[in-house]
């Protein structure tokens, strides 16, 4: 579950500018000590609001995070140019992710630089997508500290958990078969190696393994940078 923003709470306290203003240090520097992971993201700047754009889809859909601006990798305060910041982050949010993605912004001043925190809850429609480059969309999660582009397992899970009517797995002696290949195995087996030893087309592959998901028989995991699948 997302986190309201400290910020956020600190403000609803009613504390005193001052010690607004020393509480807010310290709440950065807390969120800073922990460092980048899944729901955490530094940028020392923003320059590109298509880049950010993928941050943006992998937190909405995952579980939410927070991108700490004006903020170097190495976790020192640079501070940023706020409105330039805020504009790019915007543009990158209604601009460059469909559907747009809802983003809670504030500016900080801690230690004579401005930092922009920018807060993405976990979104309610399935794929948030992110404009390349060249204009095409791809969908990313967020896996660690890592934007990863979404499986086309994940794809297809996504449009299973769409579907209006009633979802039904056939468990014939066929799909007790491809489950067994997922037990048996003797560590998870990416799409094309369970593909392969299904002899299956690719595309019933990933219907059949989000259909697995969905059912909670079997998980995807992220390993050696390429998703694999096992069953529960």
């Amino acid at each position: 579950m997302f986190k309201p923003s400290a910020c956020f709470l600190l403000l609803q306290s009613g504390l005193s500018l001052y010690n607004f203003q020393f509480s807010i240090r310290t709440v950065l520097h807390r969120l800073i000590a922990e460092g980048e992971h899944q729901q955490q993201d530094f940028k020392y700047e923003i320059s590109d609001a298509r880049k950010i754009a993928r941050t943006l889809s992998a937190f909405a859909n995952t579980d939410g995070g927070r991108l700490l601006i004006g903020v170097k990798d190495n976790g020192k305060i640079a501070g940023v140019r706020s409105e330039e910041e805020i504009y790019m982050v915007e543009a990158a949010a209604t601009m460059y992710c469909t559907p747009p993605v809802e983003c809670r912004m504030s500016i900080h001043r801690v230690e004579g630089h401005n930092v922009v925190i920018a807060e993405v809850e976990p979104s309610a429609v399935h794929p948030v997508r992110a404009r390349l480059d060249d204009g095409t969309l791809c969908a990313f999660v967020r896996i660690a500290d890592e934007n990863i582009v979404a499986s086309p397992v994940q794809m297809a899970l996504w449009r299973e958990e769409g579907k209006d009517q009633g979802a039904v797995l056939p468990f014939t002696e066929r799909e007790q078969a491809l489950l067994r290949l997922l037990v048996e195995a003797p560590e998870p087996l990416t799409l094309n190696r369970f593909a392969r030893l299904g002899r299956l087309p690719r595309h019933r592959a990933v219907q059949l393994l989000a259909q697995f998901i969905r059912f909670g028989l079997a998980r995807q995991q992220f390993v050696g940078h390429t998703f694999a699948y096992e069953a529960i």
